[in-house]
């Protein structure tokens, strides 16, 4: 490998991580991609023509390898790092089946009480509002957003066979 060429690219990891940085906003993801681009660079020297200005083609190949940690995030889902959260090891696929299931069930069901009492529900239960705060958001009484509250909550439940 030619030294200048390892120079070059070395000369410009530092304008790489502020790039990086910019695209994906980790430090750490950030030096995984300096690293990729690097790693890339030296795999394709060949294919560099010396007479262009490397910057350009080390932030495309950067560029290109952001986007297939896009696309690859996209198709896998929400990654969990085992170090950060240790309970996730243990999980049980029914019990997340299970609750989607729930989950579901009770949207629907929700959706099928009347307006009155949905509102209620998803101000207070959802949104986490006071019954005053929802009373004055719905204009109406806090003894009313109480009983319709309750109401509610006790539809859900039979709906839901709870």
């Amino acid at each position: 490998m030619n030294g200048r060429f390892e120079h070059d690219i070395i000369a410009q990891l530092v304008p790489l991580r502020r790039f990086a940085l910019s695209l994906c906003r980790s430090p750490d993801l950030a030096d995984d991609l300096v690293q990729t681009t690097v790693e890339r660079a030296i795999a394709a020297r060949d294919r560099y023509d010396c007479t262009q200005r490397l910057e350009p083609w080390l932030f495309r190949i950067l560029r290109n390898a952001w986007l297939d940690v896009m696309r690859r995030r996209r198709t896998r889902g929400t990654e969990v790092d085992v170090i950060d959260s240790p309970d996730v090891v243990a999980v049980d696929g029914r019990q997340i089946t299970d609750a989607r299931l729930m989950l579901n069930a009770t949207e629907k069901a929700l959706d099928e009480l009347p307006d009155e009492q949905r509102e209620v529900i998803l101000l207070v239960c959802y949104e986490e509002l006071s019954y005053a705060e929802a009373a004055s958001v719905l204009d109406i009484p806090r003894g009313t957003v109480m009983s319709r509250l309750a109401r509610g909550r006790m539809a859900l439940a039979k709906k839901l066979g709870i």
